[in-house]
C-alpha cells in the first residue's frame, strides 16, 4: 500500500481563487489526496481500538480474524467510511489515478468471504449495541453508495454485502422502537446523525417500512424541540453538533415552510445578516490526540449540516446569508486541518471531507466538481 510523503500530504488540499473565495476548487488532484489518506490505512490493521465482547477464550483474535473486512483504519467505523470515501470518489472521478487502486483496494475487501464472517460477528452474542447507531449508519450509506453506481463491480460488492447489510437493518430495526430518548452527544453515539445517514440508505434503496420507522423516530425524538442550548457547544471532544444534527435530520422530513418554522423556534439564534459570529469555528489544541483532534472533524460536519439547512430552506429565508456565511467559514477551517500529518485525525478526516465536498447528504449522486 503506497503511504503519503509529508511533503504531499501537508500540499494545499484545495486552491483557493481569492482569500475570501467561499466555494474551493474541487477536482481529481484534491479528490486523489482524500483517495491517498484512505488507500494508507484501509488495510493498516494497527493501531487498532477494538469494542470487541469477549465471551471465551475462542474471541481472542487480532482485528484480521474478527473483522476481516473492516480490520483497519484504527477502528470498524472508521474502516467502513473509509470504503465508502473510495466508492464515492470512484464513482466521482472513474478516470482518476487513483481510481485503479481504489479498485483494487474494495475488490480486496469486499469480498463474500469476509463479510460473511462480518455479518456472522454482528450477529453474535453480546454484540447488540455493536457500532449502533454510527458504525451501522456508515455502513448502511456504503450500501447505498453501492446501489447507486451503475457499474459490475460495484453490483458484485453489493451482493457480497447483502448478507451484512440486512443484519444492520434488522439491528437498526429492532433497536429504534425501544430507543426512548434520543442520545444528545457530540460523538458516536448521537441519535440525530445516526438516523440522517440511515434515512438517506432508506430512501435511495426503496426500503419504505425503514424509510418511514427512522422519520417516525426523528419526528417523535426532536418535533417538539426549541430553543436549543447552542451556547452549551461544542463539548472538548465533538465531531457532531447536536443542534445542527438535529436540524440535519429534521429538514429531511418535514415540507419546507414547517422545517423553516421548526427552525426558527429551535433555533432562534440565526440571525438575519451575512456574519458567521453566532457559531465561531473550532480549532483543536492537538492534532495527535485521537480524542481533541475530533474539533477538526466538527468543522467540516457542521459545514454539510449548515448547507444541508440551506438546501431545505426558502430561497427568500432572511437566514440564509447567516448559515451560508458559517458554512463558508467551517467549510474553510474543516478542509484546511485535513493533511494527513497525524494518523490520529488522518484515518477519518478525508471520509468527512469528502462527504462534505461531494455534497452526499444533499444530492443523490455524485456532485460535479466544484
Amino acid at each position: 500500500m503506497r503511504i503519503l510523503t509529508t511533503a504531499l500530504i501537508l500540499f494545499p488540499l484545495f486552491t483557493l481563487a481569492a482569500e475570501n473565495t467561499s466555494a474551493p476548487t474541487f477536482d481529481a488532484a484534491a479528490a486523489e489526496r482524500f483517495a491517498k489518506l484512505a488507500l494508507a490505512c484501509v488495510d493498516k490493521e494497527y493501531p487498532n481500538k477494538i469494542s470487541h465482547v469477549l465471551n471465551s477464550d475462542a474471541d481472542v483474535a487480532p482485528p484480521r480474524r474478527l473483522t476481516p473486512a473492516f480490520c483497519g483504519c484504527y477502528d470498524w467505523h472508521s474502516s467502513v467510511h473509509g470504503h465508502w470515501l473510495l466508492v464515492r470518489l470512484v464513482r466521482t472521478f472513474p478516470d482518476a489515478p487513483f481510481a485503479a487502486a481504489a479498485r483494487d483496494a474494495l475488490k480486496k475487501s469486499l469480498t463474500t468471504e469476509n463479510l460473511k464472517e462480518e455479518a456472522n460477528y454482528l450477529r453474535g452474542k453480546g454484540r447488540a449495541s455493536f457500532e449502533r447507531p454510527y458504525g451501522l449508519s456508515w455502513l448502511l450509506q456504503l450500501c447505498a453508495e453501492l446501489r447507486e453506481w451503475d457499474d459490475p463491480h460495484a453490483r458484485e460488492m453489493m451482493a457480497n454485502l447483502r448478507p451484512l447489510e440486512e443484519a444492520a437493518v434488522e439491528r437498526l430495526k429492532t433497536w429504534l422502537p425501544k430507543l426512548s430518548h434520543p442520545v444528545r452527544i457530540g460523538e458516536h453515539d448521537q441519535t440525530a446523525f445516526g438516523l440522517g445517514l440511515m434515512l438517506d440508505y432508506a430512501r435511495t434503496v426503496g426500503n419504505e417500512e425503514f424509510a418511514k420507522l427512522v422519520s417516525d423516530s426523528a419526528k417523535k425524538f426532536f418535533l417538539a424541540d426549541k430553543n436549543c442550548p447552542l451556547a452549551y457547544e461544542p463539548s472538548g471532544e465533538d465531531f457532531l453538533s447536536l443542534s445542527l444534527g438535529e436540524a440535519d435530520v429534521m429538514r429531511r422530513v418535514l415540507p419546507q415552510n414547517e422545517f423553516a418554522t421548526w427552525l426558527k423556534e429551535f433555533m432562534p439564534q440565526i440571525p438575519t445578516t451575512a456574519n458567521a459570529d453566532w457559531l465561531p469555528v473550532t480549532v483543536s489544541p492537538d492534532r495527535s490526540d485521537p480524542k481533541l483532534a475530533h474539533l477538526d472533524g466538527l468543522n467540516l460536519s457542521r459545514a454539510w449540516m449548515l448547507e444541508g439547512i440551506l438546501s431545505a430552506l426558502p430561497p427568500d429565508d432572511p437566514r440564509r446569508p447567516a448559515l451560508q456565511a458559517t458554512a463558508d467559514a467551517h467549510r474553510r477551517a474543516g478542509l484546511a486541518a485535513v493533511t494527513g500529518e497525524h494518523y490520529e485525525g488522518g484515518h477519518w478526516l478525508g471520509s468527512f471531507a469528502v462527504y462534505l465536498t461531494t455534497q452526499r447528504g444533499i444530492s443523490k449522486s455524485p456532485a460535479s466538481p466544484r
